[in-house]
């Protein structure tokens, strides 16, 4: 029996995590813990959930959360929320992921920025603030982790045809969005999974430090 890779992946119960979950799961072993079994808002319960779980070979940090106020607005209860969930805990996990990849001279780590991560908006500074720095990480540990051939990318995916994103736009408001990209649609979360695939794949060999935006040409 071939041993088949183990991936760890956050957010995987819906939207692009799911669509990433449903593209991996028959080619590698995939672990999508529930918010019990790993709660990124917590350091003690990401230090608890890897005193049982250190063997992963690949690492998809795609939870997030997105906060959209005004400067004024702004809590200080936000600013730690989104940093500890969106750029903490990221990090945190990849330092719980590195030692055994570097034991297997092997690894490699997606990281889900955004568009609000190449470019920005009015509201968005929280969400950029994270989606940018993540980004940072990957340019980063790329540089740090090359010699011990773990390749780390980020993917910015633009507007996502999830569930959510369906829910929280009107009809008028989706079209308005869709007559700015230049693919005139928002792009299916199986879009996304494919590419995570691929970077995590054999196939990818050479690619690392990287920012690949999927977003039909908006920020174009």
């Amino acid at each position: 029996m071939i041993n088949r890779r183990k991936v760890l992946l956050t957010g995987g119960s819906r939207g692009i995590g799911k669509a990433i979950y449903e593209e991996l799961h028959n080619d590698f072993d995939v672990i999508s813990p529930s918010r019990k079994e790993l709660d990124l808002s917590s350091l003690k319960s990401i230090e608890s959930y890897f005193k049982d779980h250190n063997n992963f070979d690949i690492l998809i940090n795609n939870a997030g959360i997105n906060i959209i106020k005004d400067i004024e607005s702004i809590l200080d209860n936000d600013i730690q929320d989104i940093n500890q969930i969106n750029l903490i805990a990221p990090l945190k996990l990849i330092q719980n992921c590195v030692q055994h990849m570097k034991n297997n001279k092997q690894g490699k780590i997606v990281n889900i920025s955004s568009i609000w991560g190449i470019r920005s908006k009015e509201k968005r500074t929280l969400y950029s603030v994270t989606k940018f720095g993540i980004i940072g990480q990957t340019k980063a540990l790329s540089r740090e982790l090359g010699e011990d051939n773990i390749l780390i990318n980020a993917i910015c995916p633009g507007f996502t045809a999830t569930d959510l994103t369906m829910e929280s736009l009107s009809k008028d408001e989706l079209q308005k969005i869709e007559a700015e990209i230049p693919l005139k649609r928002l792009a299916n979360p199986s879009e996304i999974a494919k590419s995570v695939k691929f970077l995590i794949s054999d196939d990818n060999s050479y690619i690392t430090g990287q920012t690949i935006v999927i977003d039909g040409g908006y920020t174009s």
